[in-house]
């Protein structure tokens, strides 16, 4: 496992308009290319966090897909966000880990926001995804995800005898600055508890609802430590994991190995 570069496109998302966002997200990566390996695009950066939004869903032949695709092949890294996806009898909010091979991965929210009223209008992931890239063990998961640690609890992966199930975990978001204290604490709760990096890559802006967003986006190390943090402003950042850091509190603190053992059904 080598270092890797990771990056966050913390942007302003326009409003309900799909052509106007891949314009603008593919302006803001487009200076990435050759120099990063994970970009990060917002939770539903086509459209914002809606529920009206659902009405555009669109499909996994949509140009959406296609669009992520040729800007993982043109960036030549791995690029994941999420959007409104309509499949199998219900709409999703969908993330996608598209790699510049062509292949395309994806992940379904699981906690749907009820605050917000998400639960009545999008359909609820199950299982959680988990992934290699570049060496790396990597769980992409969904904003409101955050607060449900035994969802994300890393564990040792029966495949790999003596490996966590990852090394890198990612939370995409729509997340209102309202609440951005919790947003900060747990992404350092996760970090630290799960021996791994976290990297959570939020909008900036007000949306259509009026909702604002201070950004906050940040890598944090497996000490809870922010290796980058971001203000509220657009902003494009890349920071490398070190590996061999990693690698070392793994083995002069293997927490891991004292964790009760559970299955999530």
């Amino acid at each position: 496992m080598q270092d890797l570069r990771i990056s966050l496109v913390q942007g302003n998302t326009r409003w309900h308009d799909p052509a106007g966002n891949r314009e603008y997200y593919a302006r803001l990566m487009a200076p990435l290319r050759g120099s990063t390996d994970l970009v990060l695009l917002p939770e539903t950066f086509t459209s914002g966090f809606s529920n009206e939004a659902i009405h555009d869903a669109e499909t996994m032949d949509g140009p959406t897909v296609a669009w992520l695709r040729e800007q993982a092949h043109r960036l030549d890294a791995a690029i994941t966000g999420s959007v409104q996806i309509r499949a199998d009898g219900g709409v999703f909010n969908r993330l996608f880990f598209a790699t510049p091979d062509g292949e395309l991965r994806h992940y379904d929210k699981r906690h749907l926001f009820r605050y917000a009223r998400e639960h009545e209008r999008y359909a609820a992931g199950r299982a959680r995804l988990t992934l290699e890239w570049r060496g790396w063990r990597i769980c992409p998961l969904v904003c409101y995800d955050l607060r449900f640690p035994v969802f994300s609890r890393n564990r040792y992966d029966v495949e790999r005898p003596g490996q966590p199930d990852y090394d890198l975990l990612l939370y995409v978001a729509n997340w209102p600055s309202a609440r951005n204290h919790a947003w900060k604490t747990l992404l350092r709760a996760r970090a630290i508890e799960n021996l791994c990096f976290v990297a959570g890559l939020n909008r900036v802006g007000t949306d259509g609802n009026g909702h604002h967003y201070s950004g906050d986006s940040a890598v944090v190390d497996f000490l809870g430590q922010p290796l980058d943090e971001c203000a509220d402003r657009e902003v494009v950042v890349t920071t490398t994991l070190p590996a061999a850091e990693l690698r070392a509190h793994r083995e002069r603190f293997p927490a891991m190995l004292d964790a009760d053992a559970f299955a999530l059904r």
